[in-house]
C-alpha cells in the first residue's frame, strides 16, 4: 500500500518521529504523537498502526541497544519477559486485522482518551515499595497482556510496560524503564513483522520516520539516568487529548 505524500507531510512526520522517539525513551508513549499525527496525514487506520510499528522499532531498537551495553539490564534479566511480550504482541497483531476498519474509527479516539485519563489521573509510582507481584505472575500475564495491547493498538506500551515493573514489582523508575525498552522492542518487532507479511506498511513514511525516531531515542537515552523528567507525563494527556478530539472531528463531523 503506497500513497503519495507531499514533501511538506514527510518533513513533518520525519520531526514528529523524532520527538516521539525522545519521549518515548525518556517516559513512553511515543506512539501516542505518531499514531494520531499518521491518522492525521489521512492514512487508513490498520496502515497507521502497522507504519506507526515499522518506525517505533527501530526507536526501541535503538534505547535497548543503549541499555544493555549501558549494563542497565543484562540479557539473562529479561530474556523470558521478552519472550512472553512477543507472543502477546503477536496474538495482538493478528486479532487487529480481523477487526472491521470502522471499529477502530470507534476503538482509537477511546483509547487516547482512556490513556490520557490514565496518565492524568493515575497516581505516581513510587520507588522503594515493596513488589506486589512475583516476577513468576508478572512473565505469565502482564509482559503477555501488555504484549498484546501494543500488537493491537500500541501507543503508550513503554510507558505501561515502565509504569507496571515500578509499580508491581518495585523496582526504581531506572530499572523498570530499560527493561520496558527490550519488552517493548519485543512487542514492536514481531508485530512489525506480521504487519510486514500482510502488506499494510506504508514503506516510503516508515522510512523517513525511522530516522526521525532513531535521533530522538539516542537523545533520549542519555537523558534517562539524569532524572525523571517532568513535563513528559502532562505533555502526554495534552497531547492524546486534543488528537483524539481532532481524529474524531475529522472522522465524524
Amino acid at each position: 500500500m503506497e500513497t503519495l505524500f507531499s514533501p511538506e507531510v514527510l518533513v513533518a512526520l520525519f520531526f514528529v518521529a523524532m520527538v516521539a522517539g525522545f519521549i518515548d525513551t525518556l517516559a513512553g508513549g511515543g506512539g501516542l504523537i505518531v499514531l494520531p499525527a499518521l491518522l492525521l496525514a489521512q492514512v487508513p487506520p490498520i496502515a497507521a498502526l502497522a507504519t506507526n510499528k515499522l518506525q517505533g522499532s527501530f526507536g526501541t531498537l535503538t534505547s535497548s541497544f543503549r541499555m544493555l551495553r549501558s549494563g542497565l539490564v543484562t540479557w539473562q534479566q529479561v530474556k523470558w519477559l521478552f519472550l512472553a511480550s512477543v507472543i502477546g504482541s503477536a496474538v495482538g497483531t493478528i486479532l487487529v486485522q480481523m477487526v472491521d476498519v470502522r471499529v477502530l474509527d470507534v476503538i482509537i479516539p477511546v483509547v487516547l482518551v482512556s490513556v490520557a485519563i490514565y496518565y492524568l489521573v493515575a497516581p505516581k509510582a513510587q520507588d522503594n515499595a515493596p513488589p506486589k507481584m512475583s516476577e513468576e505472575t508478572y512473565r505469565v500475564t502482564m509482559a503477555p497482556g501488555i504484549g498484546f495491547y501494543d500488537g493491537f493498538f500500541g501507543p503508550g506500551t513503554g510507558s505501561l510496560f515502565a509504569f507496571s515493573r515500578n509499580v508491581l514489582r518495585a523496582e526504581n523508575l531506572i530499572q523498570a524503564t530499560a527493561k520496558a525498552k527490550l519488552m517493548n522492542f519485543a512487542s514492536n518487532i514481531v508485530s512489525l513483522l506480521i504487519f510486514a507479511f500482510s502488506g499494510h506498511i506504508i514503506w516510503l513514511l516508515g522510512l523517513v520516520m525511522i530516522g526521525g525516531q532513531m535521533i530522538g531515542a539516542w537523545a533520549g537515552s542519555h537523558m534517562i539516568i539524569g532524572g525523571k523528567i517532568s513535563w513528559i507525563r502532562p505533555l502526554i494527556v495534552i497531547m492524546c487529548i486534543g488528537m483524539a478530539a481532532r481524529y474524531v472531528w475529522t472522522t465524524f463531523l
